[in-house]
């Protein structure tokens, strides 16, 4: 074994459906500046009220979805992790979590201890976003910095349109396309649109709506998530050969009274049930494994919201969780980064 490890690190989860686990949970989420973007004392009073109810109805939700084995997105990724370890010859594979167990800093520093000396920071998001792939790789350098770790670190961009990747989530939606349907929905995490106009170079391209994202490369792409949302959504429909008519893009999970991206999929959901659709098929590519997002709000309320509406069935497909194919993915995009300086 040599000295190059990979960091596979997702968002996180409670310790347990307890709420007090959950709250605290929540607040280390909120509370991080790359996910509510306000000044600290502002922060503080919005999270505050946040917390006065909002951790015992998150409670219930996740004892909804949640395993024998613990959390479903930590149990999944940590699938995930052992498989990628079996694999991945050059060093130890570890996993952390933004918020929560295990965090960055203790990986990173069992990492030091083992001597490695190189380090891919892997965020296991497709999409670029401040309030998920920025923060993990602040946290790390920040873990790094200050507790003077001795290795190089190199970090794995956004493969919202890597034909890996694209082709392991293509493999993965096959099956359950070939059992038959009226409609394919794409349901993305969504933002606030004002984080979309932060990270916009131009300052002006997110001003003109999803269709300029429909065109959007350079520097744009690079830092536009709805822009990333629809060339993944566009790869995926092209390596399906899905007609245009017969699928759509969505966004969900929004949180307090800010505009966030449009259209949101509770509504597109009982609008598509309104049209007609009978049979629903929804995949969440914003997502690599399956957690309280895709499972509670997609795969339990949308689904009875969708019959509430007309619909039938409501199908969620399951994110890539430990997928052979989305495996071998992952390795090879790793393997492709250059040689940190």
């Amino acid at each position: 074994m040599t000295d190059h490890a990979l960091l596979l690190v997702n968002l996180g989860s409670p310790a347990s459906t307890e709420v007090a686990d959950v709250r605290r949970y929540l607040n280390q989420f909120l509370m991080d500046p790359y996910v509510i973007d306000v000044p600290w004392p502002l922060r503080r009073l919005i999270v505050s009220l946040i917390l006065i109810r909002r951790p015992a109805a998150s409670a219930e939700a996740y004892r909804s979805i949640w395993w024998e084995e613990g959390s479903p997105l930590v149990v999944l990724s940590r699938r995930l992790q052992a498989k990628v370890a079996e694999q991945w010859t050059d060093g130890p594979v570890e996993l952390a979590m933004r918020y929560g167990e295990p965090s960055i800093e203790r990986s990173l520093q069992g990492l030091a201890q083992r001597g490695v000396r190189r380090v891919t920071l892997v965020p296991l998001y497709p999409q670029f976003a401040d309030s998920t792939v920025t923060t993990v790789i602040e946290e790390a350098r920040r873990v790094m910095r200050q507790q003077r770790l001795p290795f190089a670190l190199d970090i794995l961009p956004p493969f919202y349109e890597q034909p890996e990747y694209l082709a392991a989530l293509a493999e993965s939606a096959r099956p359950y396309l070939e059992q038959g349907y009226d409609h394919l929905l794409l349901s993305y995490h969504g933002l606030p649109e004002r984080h979309l106009h932060k990270s916009d170079p131009t300052g002006s391209h997110c001003l003109k709506g999803a269709d300029c994202c429909q065109r959007a490369s350079g520097a744009i792409l690079d830092s536009c998530y709805r822009a990333q949302c629809m060339r993944t959504s566009s790869g995926l429909a092209h390596a399906l050969e899905l007609d245009a008519e017969r699928w759509s893009v969505s966004f969900q999970s929004r949180l307090g009274r800010a505009k966030w991206i449009e259209p949101y999929t509770d509504a597109t959901i009982e609008a598509l049930a309104a049209r007609g659709v009978k049979k629903l098929l929804v995949m969440c590519p914003a997502f690599v494994a399956d957690c309280i997002e895709t499972l509670e709000e997609i795969g339990d309320e949308g689904r009875a919201a969708f019959r509430a509406a007309g619909g039938d069935d409501l199908i969620l497909v399951p994110c890539l969780n430990d997928h052979p194919q989305w495996v071998s993915a992952l390795i090879s995009l790793c393997r492709r980064l250059p040689q940190p300086a």
